[in-house]
């Protein structure tokens, strides 16, 4: 009886110390969890570690010299090791966050202009965003800006609750999801997330990089660059109009500069802010006078984009001639049939080729650029000048002298190609900054219809930017997106494939498990 009653206990006391290795676990975590190590958490360790250690031994030496006890040992020591590495692993991947993006177009990954862009924050700047729906994919692009800068910082911020914020950025409309920079004592609207959509204006649109890039390079800037576009000549609208460039001239608005119109007949002189002239395609000679000013402005490192249409009878003759530029007058038609691929006609020009100038450096052969009724452009080389083609046509092409409903190649009065229809060409000079001339044989590529096809817009916005800073960035964004992989196929074709999928596919997976049965029968 004595006996019994002792193996009783023993097996109670067995039982009683099992409960040590989870009362030193609820303990642990109740500490690491709380971050407060009272009394209770180290309580519940040292008790769970005591019981542990007299349960331990209490198993007794047979215990631990049995086959089982060795072979669950080192299952326990394998495990706990692999949670170890893995622990060691997430850490030092907290700690050191490396990404790779494997997408095609490296779709999850900051554009290099971008990168440049927010690295080169000299004090800390906050994106403030005013809406009480939280979207992870926000989060996840202001994450990646912050890995290139400890100054980038971003908040979300629920407008119900945090009043004060909303009076310091005077936020009215609070269904409108606002998304606010601040950098030192500057503070400025990025973007709306609701209603930007006109098909569905009541959808949340992300924030994009496009827009808060170029608002951070705004947001930098000591002063607001200036471009003035020449006036009083018939030049290109800057209406609304198909014709016209005002959608060119609100992306400009967007990017931080400021345009404006200048007459030089009425005001007798070039603004000293000018950052850079735009003269698009004038109907009117410029007067001698006019000419002379533009001519002062460049050789005092002033910067100017010329864009003009073939068949012209307007061309500033006098800036030509003094930077080696010569004109085609003829039109280039484009016979590789790239543009009736696109949906246009042989006088609408396919560029995919680009000289590596600052303008078109990021430019590949996936970059398309569409130019209707471009000239070429010959260049003389001029002493002190630096010029380079940008944009060059495909070498099926020829310039066609007489336009009409059916054109075909004249060796003699036509000219075969490729041409160059775009040159940058640079000036030095020790007493001023560098004078930067940008001349493209065609002006309906910036205009309202023509913008938005493929990249005309970031060709344009690219040209601007070089040419009224003072080095070779330019801080056009790309918007990446997938590319699409999408099959077209023919009906006949998708009805062979559902047949594969629902009949010859299963009758022959049928057909083999029915031969291989009979063979082992």
């Amino acid at each position: 009886m004595k006996k019994k009653l002792k193996f009783n206990l023993k097996k109670k006391f067995k039982y009683l110390f099992l409960s040590g290795p989870f009362i030193f676990t609820v303990g642990l975590v109740a500490g690491i969890v709380s971050g407060i190590w009272s009394i209770i958490p180290l309580s519940l360790v040292l008790t769970g570690t005591i019981f542990t250690i007299f349960w331990l031994g209490f198993l007794g030496n047979g215990f631990w010299q049995q086959k089982s006890t060795r072979v669950g040992t080192n299952t326990l020591i394998s495990t706990l090791s692999i949670l170890i590495i893995l622990g060691l692993i997430n850490f030092l991947a907290s700690r050191y966050s490396f990404r790779i993006d494997f997408t095609e177009n490296q779709i999850f990954t900051l554009s290099p202009k971008t990168q440049q862009i927010v690295k080169s924050l000299n004090q800390p700047l906050t994106v403030w965003i005013f809406d009480r729906n939280f979207n992870p994919v926000d989060r996840e692009l202001l994450e990646n800006y912050g890995r290139y800068s400890p100054q980038f910082k971003f908040d979300f911020v629920d407008p119900q609750v945090e009043i004060g914020k909303l009076n310091a950025f005077q936020v009215k409309d609070l269904s409108l999801g606002q998304v606010y920079l601040e950098y030192g004592n500057k503070k400025q609207l990025v973007q709306q997330l609701y209603g930007q959509n006109p098909l569905n204006p009541g959808t949340k649109e992300p924030i994009s990089e496009v827009q808060l890039t170029n608002a951070i390079a705004k947001i930098k800037r000591d002063r607001i660059p200036e471009i003035y576009f020449l006036t009083g000549h018939g030049e290109t609208p800057l209406t609304a109009t198909k014709d016209g460039l005002s959608q060119a001239v609100n992306n400009l608005n967007a990017k931080g500069y400021r345009v404006k119109t200048l007459n030089l007949v009425t005001n007798g002189k070039i603004p000293e802010d000018t950052s850079a002239i735009v003269l698009s395609n004038p109907q009117k000679v410029l007067s001698p006078a006019e000419s002379n000013l533009l001519e002062q402005y460049l050789n005092n490192g002033g910067r100017l984009l010329l864009m003009l249409d073939p068949q012209l009878s307007a061309d500033p003759t006098r800036i030509l001639q003094s930077w080696g530029i010569k004109l085609d007058d003829r039109i280039i038609i484009d016979a590789s049939g790239s543009n009736v691929f696109l949906g246009f006609g042989g006088d609408t020009t396919v560029i995919t080729q680009y000289g590596d100038r600052p303008i078109t450096k990021d430019f590949s052969e996936q970059n398309i650029t569409l130019f209707y009724r471009a000239r070429a452009v010959d260049l003389e080389p001029v002493a002190g000048i630096d010029a380079a083609p940008f944009l060059i046509t495909d070498k099926q092409s020829w310039a066609e002298s007489e336009l009409s409903d059916r054109v075909n190649l004249d060796p003699i009065k036509d000219k075969e190609g490729p041409f160059n229809i775009g040159f940058t060409l640079t000036r030095s000079r020790e007493e001023a900054r560098e004078s930067r001339l940008v001349i493209v044989g065609d002006s309906d590529f910036a205009t309202n219809t023509w913008l938005g096809q493929q990249f005309n817009e970031n060709l344009f916005s690219n040209a601007i930017d070089w040419l009224a800073s003072n080095d070779d960035s330019a801080i056009s964004i790309e918007p990446k997106e997938p590319k699409n992989r999408r099959l077209n196929i023919s009906p006949i074709q998708s009805i062979m494939i559902n047949l594969l999928a629902l009949f010859i596919v299963p009758l022959l997976g049928f057909a083999m498990a029915g031969l291989t049965w009979w063979k082992r029968r």
